[in-house]
């Protein structure tokens, strides 16, 4: 008797008792509806399993968006330096911030020994750009010249102050880690669109910064772990362990895995376990992979004029430019969510460098992938999200002297934007105080944001469910309201 008929015969004390325990509660539940018929109890539970947890598979309604590249800059940036024009800032450099502006907002436990808040003007000049004149910072030039492309949300707002627990709820939904994050909750409800490619891609841009940043942000949480995110190195080998060995060759390869998912299926007939399901999907991925990512990240037939367009370090593996252009290309074979995480943005103290910095490593990729995006037609239906967790405080933190002095974490309102993917272009949305530090004007929670993703996406946020441990969880958790205005 082989190996195989041994797993598929081998019956085992815990095996009788679990078997045991199912058919009680057949008993029991046959007991309570009234139902005579074996074959109808069976029916019931069948159904019930079948409509708990099954994927969406189809959008609830037509989606404007295809895809998702989600160029997420970790850290906080300023609002002030980048796209909130405040003139007020330059009148009052160096006085209190009123208290009647500060109000009951949160402050970090890093100004808690703080005796005065300074008012600090940007480290920057503004100008008006595109059709509507709109206020754009001298650091980011490029993304000036597609204002007319982008739509500008200035009235953001999150519940955290603090980096951790802001990332996960941004990108989750939640602050504690273990829920699924968005690129995984698309994944699992509108699956792939390219077999030979994962449906949620991860990458990580080196120089930026040393702020970490925890796996959980693309974790797959209580999902299917196949739709968690499959991080691409900041190396020239950008999948650790996809090429065979030496000595093995790809119908090796083949004969190992078919081996393998032989022993997998003749498991999960015992266990019925979906992560064994993961297993085989994870394996066949990794097979489809050895043979589809060295074309993607094969560079050498981008024309010149392409590279020169997302910058000089396009072609150095890890950085933010090499891994927009990547994602373009991603996007060309219909990848689903393509997540870019570019740390470098915490500026508690010298925040003119600081910005200077992240704008010169970001600003100009940033802006090659819409123009990119756009010139290939791909731009209609591949939805780009520009922003961090946070913002910052108008005030001064730490010694207050023009060249050192920083910004704290400010949860009380931020910017992001997006392009493409069914957003209103040319358009800024919502509106801040004259210190940039309160909403007054279409406050949008992180909740609001992530609905009118999955919206754009064509899913109805609140009916999309996934039951977990006795609750009904989604990625809005109970609240968020889809911002119709920021629609074109």
């Amino acid at each position: 008797m082989n190996e195989g008929m041994n797993m598929h015969f081998q019956k085992r004390r815990r095996d009788f008792l679990r078997g045991s325990v199912l058919g009680l509660g057949g008993m029991a539940l046959n007991a309570l509806t009234g139902c005579k018929d074996d074959k109808h109890v069976a029916k019931v539970i069948s159904e019930a399993a079948e409509e708990s947890n099954r994927p969406l598979v189809n959008p609830h309604f037509m989606p404007k968006a295809k895809r998702v590249i989600y160029l997420f800059q970790s850290g906080g940036p300023s609002q002030m330096e980048l796209f909130d024009y405040k003139p007020k800032l330059y009148e009052m450099h160096g006085q209190e911030i009123p208290e009647s502006v500060i109000g009951k907002n949160r402050i970090s436990g890093m100004v808690s020994n703080q005796y005065s808040f300074p008012l600090a003007m940007p480290t920057a000049t503004f100008s008006q750009f595109g059709a509507n004149g709109t206020y754009l910072s001298e650091h980011i030039p490029h993304i000036s010249s597609i204002v007319d492309d982008i739509c500008i949300v200035k009235s953001m707002y999150t519940e955290q102050i603090n980096h951790e627990p802001a990332l996960i709820f941004t990108q989750t939904g939640n602050q504690l880690s273990g829920r699924p994050c968005i690129g995984s909750w698309l994944s699992y409800g509108l699956g792939s669109m390219n077999d030979n490619l994962p449906s949620f891609i991860v990458m990580l841009s080196k120089g930026g910064g040393d702020q970490p940043i925890s796996n959980a942000a693309w974790s797959s949480g209580f999902l299917p772990s196949h739709h968690q995110g499959v991080q691409f190195m900041s190396t020239n080998d950008p999948v650790p362990y996809l090429n065979n060995p030496d000595g093995i060759d790809r119908m090796d390869r083949r004969r190992a895995l078919d081996y393998i998912k032989g022993f997998n299926r003749l498991q999960n007939e015992v266990w019925h376990d979906p992560e064994v399901e993961s297993q085989i999907n994870q394996h066949e991925m990794a097979y489809k992979m050895q043979m589809a990512i060295p074309s993607i990240t094969d560079l050498s037939d981008e024309p010149q004029h392409i590279l020169d367009m997302y910058g000089e370090d396009v072609l150095k593996p890890g950085t933010f430019a090499h891994n927009c252009i990547l994602a373009r290309r991603l996007a060309e074979k219909d990848v689903r969510f393509i997540q870019l995480y570019h740390l470098g943005w915490d500026h508690h103290g010298a925040i003119a460098a600081g910005i200077r910095s992240a704008t010169k490593m970001t600003d100009q990729a940033s802006a090659a992938l819409v123009k990119d995006l756009r010139q290939r037609g791909l731009l209609d239906d591949t939805l780009v999200v520009w922003g961090g967790e946070f913002g910052r405080t108008s005030f001064s933190q730490g010694r207050f002297t023009p060249e050192s002095f920083g910004r704290d974490h400010h949860p009380g309102c931020y910017t992001m934007w997006m392009a493409g993917g069914g957003v209103k272009p040319g358009m800024v949305y919502g509106e801040t105080d004259d210190f940039a530090h309160n909403v007054v004007k279409d406050k949008v929670h992180v909740h609001d944001f992530q609905a009118t993703m999955m919206h754009l996406m064509g899913i109805d946020h609140e009916q999309f469910i996934y039951k977990s441990q006795g609750r009904r969880y989604r990625l809005t958790d109970v609240s968020g309201n889809v911002i119709h205005n920021l629609i074109a």
